[in-house]
């Protein structure tokens, strides 16, 4: 009886010695290879995945910045002015690319670096930098400012221009879907009555989200 008691203990200790001696060296390297393989797989896709979310985070902000000028008209019973803008500092000017976006009453242009007020010119209501979050983002507006009235209609660019739109890209390569590319660009349209809407170019006709 005893000696049956030694072998199964024998053999529970190898079992126990083999459950924790580990990796092999030739299984290592398989692991590591494995690791490799899926690791280039994954990077690209990534880096896509970025430049799609840095996109549209840009598009957002712009779009918030747009329905906050709207909303600001409105509810002031006022004028709002939404102006894209090279710098948030006082050398600021007014640009098509911006890529930084201000909300105020009176033209910004080399007063970005004001705190915002309802007194002190330009009273500004809002500011928001590129780097917040939609930074190697390329912005190609139709217009550098829009303006809104107390109806929340766009009163510049004139109505005569009809919709104005934004169009957001990636500056860090690649080639927007619209075109045959993999980012996924996006547009913010502004109409003439102040609706403004996101949309992809890349969509077909008849897509809810299509341009």
């Amino acid at each position: 009886m005893g000696n049956l008691h030694d072998v199964l203990g024998h053999q529970q200790g190898r079992r126990l010695l083999k459950s924790l001696r580990g990796f092999s060296l030739i299984e290592l390297i398989v692991g590591m290879a494995i690791l490799g393989i899926l690791t280039s797989l994954a990077i690209p896709a990534f880096s896509e995945w970025l430049r799609n979310a840095r996109v549209r985070t840009t598009a957002e902000s712009v779009q918030n910045g747009l329905q906050l000028a709207r909303a600001e008209a409105v509810r002031r019973n006022s004028v709002m002015r939404f102006s894209l803008v090279t710098t948030t500092d006082a050398s600021c000017a007014l640009a098509t690319a911006g890529p930084n976006w201000v909300v105020s009453i009176d033209d910004p242009a080399g007063q970005c670096d004001v705190a915002p007020s309802d007194t002190v010119a330009p009273r500004i209501v809002q500011l928001r930098s590129a780097a917040e979050g939609g930074a190697a983002t390329t912005v190609a507006a139709g217009a550098s400012a829009f303006i809104f009235n107390s109806l929340g209609r766009r009163t510049l660019p004139l109505p005569a221009a009809g919709n104005v739109a934004i169009d957001f890209s990636s500056t860090t390569g690649g080639t927007c879907a619209a075109a045959g590319g993999t980012v996924r660009c996006l547009r913010v349209v502004i109409s003439v009555g102040g609706q403004i809407r996101m949309c992809d170019p890349a969509l077909p006709a008849g897509d809810a989200q299509a341009c």
